[in-house]
Protein backbone atom coordinates (compact mmCIF):
# COMPACT_ATOMS: atom_id res chain seq x y z
CA UNK A 1 0.00 0.00 0.00
CA UNK A 2 2.72 2.50 1.00
CA UNK A 3 4.76 1.29 -2.64
CA UNK A 4 1.34 2.03 -4.33
CA UNK A 5 0.67 5.18 -2.43
CA UNK A 6 3.89 7.02 -4.76
CA UNK A 7 2.01 6.30 -7.94
CA UNK A 8 1.26 9.68 -9.40
CA UNK A 9 -1.72 7.63 -12.01
CA UNK A 10 -2.83 5.95 -8.63
CA UNK A 11 -3.42 8.80 -6.56
CA UNK A 12 -5.02 10.62 -9.09
CA UNK A 13 -7.45 7.71 -9.87
CA UNK A 14 -8.41 7.73 -5.59
CA UNK A 15 -8.57 11.79 -5.68
CA UNK A 16 -10.67 12.44 -8.35
CA UNK A 17 -12.82 9.12 -8.20
CA UNK A 18 -16.44 10.72 -7.11
CA UNK A 19 -17.40 7.64 -4.40
CA UNK A 20 -14.01 8.69 -2.57
CA UNK A 21 -15.40 12.01 -0.89
CA UNK A 22 -18.13 9.90 0.18
CA UNK A 23 -15.68 6.81 1.85
CA UNK A 24 -13.05 9.81 3.09
CA UNK A 25 -15.94 11.38 5.04
CA UNK A 26 -16.09 8.82 7.38
CA UNK A 27 -11.78 8.99 7.74
CA UNK A 28 -11.93 12.95 6.93
CA UNK A 29 -13.41 15.63 9.22
CA UNK A 30 -13.85 17.60 5.94
CA UNK A 31 -11.78 20.15 3.75
CA UNK A 32 -12.22 23.51 6.05
CA UNK A 33 -11.58 24.76 9.67
CA UNK A 34 -15.27 25.18 9.81
CA UNK A 35 -15.83 21.61 9.15
CA UNK A 36 -13.31 19.99 12.22
CA UNK A 37 -14.76 22.13 14.82
CA UNK A 38 -18.13 20.84 13.71
CA UNK A 39 -16.98 17.24 14.37
CA UNK A 40 -15.16 18.42 17.48
CA UNK A 41 -18.61 19.33 18.72
CA UNK A 42 -20.49 16.30 17.59
CA UNK A 43 -17.58 14.44 19.44
CA UNK A 44 -18.74 16.20 22.61
CA UNK A 45 -21.84 15.40 22.69
CA UNK A 46 -20.61 12.04 23.27
CA UNK A 47 -18.24 12.50 26.18
CA UNK A 48 -15.51 12.32 23.45
CA UNK A 49 -12.51 14.88 22.89
CA UNK A 50 -10.35 15.75 20.15
CA UNK A 51 -7.30 16.46 18.79
CA UNK A 52 -7.40 17.87 15.47
CA UNK A 53 -4.59 17.50 12.79
CA UNK A 54 -4.34 19.60 9.59
CA UNK A 55 -3.11 17.27 7.14
CA UNK A 56 0.27 17.87 5.39
CA UNK A 57 3.59 17.27 5.44
CA UNK A 58 7.53 17.63 4.11
CA UNK A 59 6.35 21.05 3.07
CA UNK A 60 9.00 22.55 1.26
CA UNK A 61 8.13 26.15 0.74
CA UNK A 62 8.12 28.61 4.03
CA UNK A 63 4.80 30.62 2.25
CA UNK A 64 2.97 27.07 2.66
CA UNK A 65 4.48 26.87 6.38
CA UNK A 66 3.29 30.06 7.02
CA UNK A 67 0.07 29.23 5.65
CA UNK A 68 -0.02 25.91 7.66
CA UNK A 69 0.96 28.09 10.74
CA UNK A 70 -2.13 30.54 10.24
CA UNK A 71 -4.64 27.87 10.22
CA UNK A 72 -3.63 26.14 13.29
CA UNK A 73 -4.27 29.60 14.78
CA UNK A 74 -7.49 30.18 12.68
CA UNK A 75 -8.70 26.79 14.07
CA UNK A 76 -7.85 27.44 17.59
CA UNK A 77 -9.92 30.43 17.23
CA UNK A 78 -12.70 29.54 16.36
CA UNK A 79 -12.30 26.01 18.73
CA UNK A 80 -12.43 28.77 22.03
CA UNK A 81 -15.15 30.81 20.30
CA UNK A 82 -17.45 27.35 20.42
CA UNK A 83 -16.17 26.57 23.98
CA UNK A 84 -14.43 23.28 22.94
CA UNK A 85 -10.79 24.05 24.03
CA UNK A 86 -11.69 24.09 28.41
CA UNK A 87 -9.87 21.29 29.91
CA UNK A 88 -8.18 20.76 26.87
CA UNK A 89 -11.36 18.97 25.41
CA UNK A 90 -10.08 19.76 21.73
CA UNK A 91 -6.26 20.23 21.58
CA UNK A 92 -4.55 19.61 18.26
CA UNK A 93 -1.82 17.69 16.76
CA UNK A 94 1.24 19.14 15.15
CA UNK A 95 3.50 17.55 12.38
CA UNK A 96 6.82 20.08 12.22
CA UNK A 97 7.42 18.61 8.86
CA UNK A 98 4.32 20.63 7.73
CA UNK A 99 5.48 23.92 9.03
CA UNK A 100 9.14 23.61 7.79
CA UNK A 101 11.17 21.26 9.45
CA UNK A 102 12.01 19.99 5.76
CA UNK A 103 13.03 23.42 4.24
CA UNK A 104 16.26 22.98 3.22
CA UNK A 105 17.82 26.11 5.33
CA UNK A 106 16.77 26.45 8.88
CA UNK A 107 13.71 23.92 8.51
CA UNK A 108 14.61 23.60 12.17
CA UNK A 109 14.46 26.98 13.45
CA UNK A 110 11.76 27.41 10.78
CA UNK A 111 9.13 24.89 12.18
CA UNK A 112 10.05 25.67 16.17
CA UNK A 113 9.13 29.37 15.63
CA UNK A 114 6.03 28.41 14.08
CA UNK A 115 5.06 26.02 16.35
CA UNK A 116 5.66 28.30 18.99
CA UNK A 117 3.20 30.65 17.45
CA UNK A 118 0.57 28.00 17.94
CA UNK A 119 1.45 27.07 20.81
CA UNK A 120 1.13 30.75 22.13
CA UNK A 121 -3.00 30.11 20.19
CA UNK A 122 -3.49 27.26 22.09
CA UNK A 123 -2.81 29.06 25.35
CA UNK A 124 -4.40 31.89 24.78
CA UNK A 125 -7.55 29.21 23.74
CA UNK A 126 -6.80 27.38 26.96
CA UNK A 127 -5.99 24.18 24.95
CA UNK A 128 -3.02 22.00 23.99
CA UNK A 129 -0.66 20.99 21.26
CA UNK A 130 0.65 17.38 20.51
CA UNK A 131 3.74 17.06 18.01
CA UNK A 132 3.42 14.02 16.13
CA UNK A 133 6.20 12.10 15.33
CA UNK A 134 7.28 11.02 11.66
CA UNK A 135 9.73 8.62 10.24
CA UNK A 136 12.39 7.79 12.31
CA UNK A 137 14.90 10.11 10.48
CA UNK A 138 13.40 12.75 12.15
CA UNK A 139 13.09 11.80 15.70
CA UNK A 140 15.83 13.56 17.66
CA UNK A 141 15.01 16.72 15.73
CA UNK A 142 11.26 15.98 16.81
CA UNK A 143 12.41 15.62 20.34
CA UNK A 144 14.95 18.50 20.24
CA UNK A 145 11.74 20.60 19.25
CA UNK A 146 10.05 19.46 21.77
CA UNK A 147 12.20 20.31 24.85
CA UNK A 148 12.67 23.77 23.51
CA UNK A 149 9.37 23.79 22.92
CA UNK A 150 8.44 22.94 26.91
CA UNK A 151 10.68 25.55 28.40
CA UNK A 152 7.95 27.99 27.57
CA UNK A 153 5.01 25.63 26.92
CA UNK A 154 5.31 22.58 29.52
CA UNK A 155 2.03 20.93 28.70
CA UNK A 156 3.13 19.77 24.83
CA UNK A 157 2.38 16.39 24.19
CA UNK A 158 4.92 14.29 22.89
CA UNK A 159 4.55 11.31 20.35
CA UNK A 160 6.20 7.79 20.53
CA UNK A 161 6.43 4.55 18.16
CA UNK A 162 6.55 1.32 20.02
CA UNK A 163 7.92 -0.29 16.69
CA UNK A 164 11.33 1.66 16.96
CA UNK A 165 13.73 0.26 19.37
CA UNK A 166 14.92 3.21 21.23
CA UNK A 167 11.43 4.04 22.38
CA UNK A 168 11.21 2.04 25.37
CA UNK A 169 14.28 4.44 26.61
CA UNK A 170 12.66 7.44 25.17
CA UNK A 171 9.59 6.46 27.96
CA UNK A 172 12.35 6.67 30.55
CA UNK A 173 13.06 9.70 29.88
CA UNK A 174 9.68 11.51 29.14
CA UNK A 175 7.64 9.66 31.92
CA UNK A 176 8.07 12.56 33.93
CA UNK A 177 5.46 14.98 36.06
CA UNK A 178 3.37 17.10 33.48
CA UNK A 179 4.62 15.18 30.60
CA UNK A 180 1.75 14.47 28.31
CA UNK A 181 2.81 10.84 26.11
CA UNK A 182 0.96 9.48 23.36
CA UNK A 183 2.03 5.90 22.50
CA UNK A 184 0.78 4.17 18.99
CA UNK A 185 2.48 1.32 17.22
CA UNK A 186 4.02 3.85 14.11
CA UNK A 187 2.76 3.39 10.39
CA UNK A 188 5.63 4.67 8.92
CA UNK A 189 7.97 2.19 6.87
CA UNK A 190 10.92 1.30 8.45
CA UNK A 191 14.22 -0.57 8.20
CA UNK A 192 15.13 -3.79 10.37
CA UNK A 193 17.70 -1.72 11.91
CA UNK A 194 15.74 0.54 14.21
CA UNK A 195 12.49 -0.58 14.25
CA UNK A 196 10.47 -4.32 14.83
CA UNK A 197 9.41 -6.13 11.54
CA UNK A 198 6.95 -8.55 13.36
CA UNK A 199 4.01 -7.40 14.56
CA UNK A 200 4.12 -9.51 17.89
CA UNK A 201 7.55 -7.93 18.57
CA UNK A 202 5.74 -4.21 18.12
CA UNK A 203 2.89 -5.45 20.34
CA UNK A 204 5.56 -6.62 23.04
CA UNK A 205 7.44 -3.28 23.21
CA UNK A 206 4.08 -1.31 23.11
CA UNK A 207 3.04 -3.39 26.67
CA UNK A 208 6.85 -2.70 27.49
CA UNK A 209 6.41 1.23 26.93
CA UNK A 210 2.79 1.00 28.85
CA UNK A 211 4.49 -0.28 31.77
CA UNK A 212 7.14 2.04 32.00
CA UNK A 213 4.54 5.10 31.08
CA UNK A 214 1.92 4.54 33.39
CA UNK A 215 5.02 3.57 36.62
CA UNK A 216 6.05 7.01 35.70
CA UNK A 217 4.72 10.53 36.47
CA UNK A 218 3.45 12.25 33.48
CA UNK A 219 -0.14 11.32 31.68
CA UNK A 220 0.13 8.55 29.54
CA UNK A 221 -2.15 8.30 26.01
CA UNK A 222 -2.89 5.18 24.88
CA UNK A 223 -3.62 5.48 21.25
CA UNK A 224 -4.20 2.14 19.91
CA UNK A 225 -7.62 0.32 18.64
CA UNK A 226 -6.52 -2.73 20.04
CA UNK A 227 -9.04 -4.66 22.40
CA UNK A 228 -6.29 -6.50 23.93
CA UNK A 229 -3.59 -3.57 24.16
CA UNK A 230 -6.59 -0.94 25.93
CA UNK A 231 -7.45 -3.86 28.36
CA UNK A 232 -3.63 -3.92 29.11
CA UNK A 233 -3.64 -0.12 29.68
CA UNK A 234 -7.12 -0.20 31.79
CA UNK A 235 -5.58 -3.44 34.19
CA UNK A 236 -2.07 -1.26 34.13
CA UNK A 237 -3.70 2.31 35.29
CA UNK A 238 -5.64 0.51 37.77
CA UNK A 239 -2.44 -1.30 39.21
CA UNK A 240 -0.99 1.79 39.71
CA UNK A 241 -4.09 3.61 41.45
CA UNK A 242 -4.30 6.31 38.84
CA UNK A 243 -7.11 8.05 38.69
CA UNK A 244 -9.71 8.42 35.35
CA UNK A 245 -8.60 11.89 34.52
CA UNK A 246 -4.88 11.10 34.77
CA UNK A 247 -4.70 8.88 31.68
CA UNK A 248 -6.56 9.02 28.22
CA UNK A 249 -7.15 6.33 25.33
CA UNK A 250 -6.78 7.71 21.97
CA UNK A 251 -8.15 6.67 18.52
CA UNK A 252 -8.90 7.83 14.87
CA UNK A 253 -11.74 8.69 13.54
CA UNK A 254 -13.79 6.56 12.01
CA UNK A 255 -12.53 3.42 13.63
CA UNK A 256 -14.41 1.30 16.42
CA UNK A 257 -16.64 4.11 16.76
CA UNK A 258 -18.71 2.46 18.99
CA UNK A 259 -15.87 1.23 21.30
CA UNK A 260 -14.98 4.84 21.39
CA UNK A 261 -18.50 5.47 22.60
CA UNK A 262 -18.28 2.69 25.17
CA UNK A 263 -14.74 3.70 26.59
CA UNK A 264 -16.60 6.91 27.10
CA UNK A 265 -19.59 6.00 28.80
CA UNK A 266 -17.55 3.98 31.19
CA UNK A 267 -16.16 7.40 32.74
CA UNK A 268 -12.58 6.67 30.76
CA UNK A 269 -10.83 9.34 28.73
CA UNK A 270 -11.66 9.02 25.04
CA UNK A 271 -9.78 11.06 22.98
CA UNK A 272 -10.40 11.35 18.91
CA UNK A 273 -7.82 11.92 16.18
CA UNK A 274 -9.31 14.10 13.72
CA UNK A 275 -8.27 15.11 10.74
CA UNK A 276 -8.73 17.48 8.10
CA UNK A 277 -7.80 19.57 5.11
CA UNK A 278 -7.58 18.84 1.27
CA UNK A 279 -3.83 16.86 1.08
CA UNK A 280 -5.72 13.47 3.12
CA UNK A 281 -4.69 10.85 0.25
CA UNK A 282 -1.47 10.58 1.89
CA UNK A 283 -2.65 10.07 5.30
CA UNK A 284 -5.87 7.43 4.12
CA UNK A 285 -2.90 5.65 2.66
CA UNK A 286 -1.23 4.97 5.62
CA UNK A 287 -4.41 3.90 7.36
CA UNK A 288 -4.88 1.32 4.67
CA UNK A 289 -1.74 0.09 5.21
CA UNK A 290 -2.18 0.08 8.97
CA UNK A 291 -4.97 -1.94 9.04
CA UNK A 292 -6.60 -4.37 6.39
CA UNK A 293 -9.88 -3.75 7.51
CA UNK A 294 -9.66 -0.48 6.19
CA UNK A 295 -8.73 -1.75 2.81
CA UNK A 296 -11.87 -4.43 2.89
CA UNK A 297 -13.94 -0.87 4.27
CA UNK A 298 -12.48 1.14 1.03
CA UNK A 299 -13.15 -1.12 -1.38
CA UNK A 300 -16.53 -2.47 -0.39
CA UNK A 301 -17.66 1.12 -0.52
CA UNK A 302 -16.31 1.39 -4.33
CA UNK A 303 -18.12 -1.33 -5.65
CA UNK A 304 -21.46 -0.23 -3.74
CA UNK A 305 -20.86 3.44 -5.14
CA UNK A 306 -19.27 2.74 -8.33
Amino acid sequence: MLQISESDLVRKAVVTAPVSRAVVARYVAGESVPDAVTVASELRTTNRLATIDYLGEDTTDSVQAATTRDTYVHLLDLLAEADLTAYGAAEVSVKLSAIGQALPADGDAIALENARAICEAAQAAGTTVTLDMEDHTTTDRTLATLHALREDFPWVGAVLQSYLHRTEADCRDLATAGSRVRLCKGAYKEPASVAFQDGDDVDLSYVRCLKVLMAGDGYPMVASHDPRLIDIAAALAGHHGRAPDSYEFQMLLGIRMNEQKRIADRGHQMRVYVPFGEDWYGYLVRRMAERPANVQFFLRSLATNG
